[in-house]
Formats: C-alpha cells, sequence, structure tokens
C-alpha cells in the first residue's frame, strides 16, 4: 500500500510538471503555485447568478479588494497563472485577479462596447500624436449631477480634461487603451467607452472617484 501510495503521488506531480499548471518542489513533491504562458488577450465575465465575480489581490494566497466585474463586461488579461491547489487565474492588471471558472476567453458578442482594461496608469504626460482626429465639440455622455462631477474630477486627474491626450497605449480625455476605441478616438466615443467601462467596473463615476483618491487610478 505505501509503494502504491508514492507511485500515485509521483505520477500526479510528473504530470503537471509537463503540462506547466504547477512546478513541483523537488524536496516535498508540493505543488507550487506559478504563472504561465498567457493564453488569451482578453476575458468575459460569464453571466452567473450573483450578476458580478469577485476581484482579488493575488492568486497565491487571494484576499478580496472589495471590487467586482459585472456579468457580461470584457477585460484584458495580463497574466495567466495557477494556484497551488491547480485553479486557473487571470491577472487584470496591477494585482487584479480573478478566477478562470467564471469568466470565458474572448468578447462577449453582444456587448456594443468593449470595456477598457482594468490595468490602468496615472496620467503624467499631454501630447496629441495619438489623437488628431478627436472631435473636441460632440459627445455623448448620459451623466448629470454628482456623477458628471466626478467623473470631470477623474478626466482632469488622468489627462487634464484634454481628449487629444495621450500616454503610451492610453489616450484621450479619460486614458482609455487604443485598442479598445477600436480606433475611433471621436469624443463622442470616449465619452461612451468611459460610461461603460466605469458602469461595468464600479457602478458609477462617483464610486469610481472614491477608488482613484484611495488608489491613485481607476
Amino acid at each position: 500500500m505505501k509503494i502504491k501510495s508514492i507511485l500515485v503521488k509521483s505520477i500526479a506531480v510528473t504530470a503537471l510538471s509537463v503540462t506547466g499548471l504547477v512546478a513541483a518542489n523537488n524536496n516535498t513533491n508540493t505543488a507550487q503555485a506559478a504563472i504561465v504562458e498567457n493564453d488569451t488577450d482578453v476575458v468575459t465575465v460569464k453571466n452567473i447568478s450573483d450578476n458580478a465575480i469577485t476581484v482579488y489581490n493575488s492568486y497565491k494566497k487571494p484576499e478580496a479588494t472589495g471590487q467586482t466585474l459585472a456579468s457580461n463586461t470584457s477585460w484584458k488579461v495580463i497574466k495567466t497563472a495557477y494556484d497551488a491547489k491547480g485553479h486557473k487565474w487571470y491577472d487584470l492588471g496591477k494585482n487584479q485577479w480573478v478566477r478562470a471558472k467564471y469568466v470565458t476567453r474572448g468578447y462577449h458578442t453582444q456587448a456594443a462596447v468593449t470595456q477598457a482594461p482594468v490595468q490602468h496608469q496615472t496620467q503624467t504626460e499631454n501630447t496629441n500624436s495619438a489623437a488628431n482626429n478627436t472631435n473636441t465639440q460632440t459627445t455623448t455622455s448620459t451623466v448629470s449631477g454628482s456623477e458628471a462631477s466626478a467623473k470631470e474630477w477623474i478626466a482632469g486627474r488622468e489627462s487634464g480634461g484634454s481628449y487629444g491626450a495621450s500616454n503610451g497605449q492610453y489616450v484621450g480625455k479619460y486614458q482609455l487603451s487604443a485598442s479598445y476605441l477600436n480606433g475611433d478616438y471621436s469624443a463622442a466615443n470616449q465619452e461612451r467607452v468611459a460610461d461603460n467601462y466605469v458602469k461595468g467596473r464600479y457602478g458609477s463615476w462617483t464610486a469610481a472617484k472614491a477608488f482613484w483618491q484611495a488608489n491613485g487610478w481607476y
């Protein structure tokens, strides 16, 4: 019985190592968490009963960040990893991890506007190189009151309120990923994508502002 137990354990560890799901410690034969080759650029939250999934700060020893992602919203993936139990995780940037079991790879086929990525950086430099065709007059934002105030507050920190701002892959008034704007840098599209991003990620611009104030990004 002891020999059989050791053999089964060895086979299990070897199989996990070969597939690249986890790494094995040669001294203890204990499975270790590991980042593996990324297998997708975007994931979409499944349509689940709670209508949202939890975001965690790590895949190794996950703790809830207090943020959630709504069903049927799509997010850029930075890394793919497996924890010590073999559970698959995706990093959405800034160490914001979600369990792979709650998402599907690719975009939501019925989404009118793809969500901007979670990973984001505070605007540090404004240029006009990435959005020369921006329409600075026409907008389609539907928020008002405190929501509009919070939205403008974020825009001021991200870009100084400029639709033509650029910082690496992030462009426009709300510093959205150029790829998620699908080549349309118009003010109307920037407003629409920004509203959808904040609605899916935070639920409101006031909540997004509170998160920005606590973390320096949104």
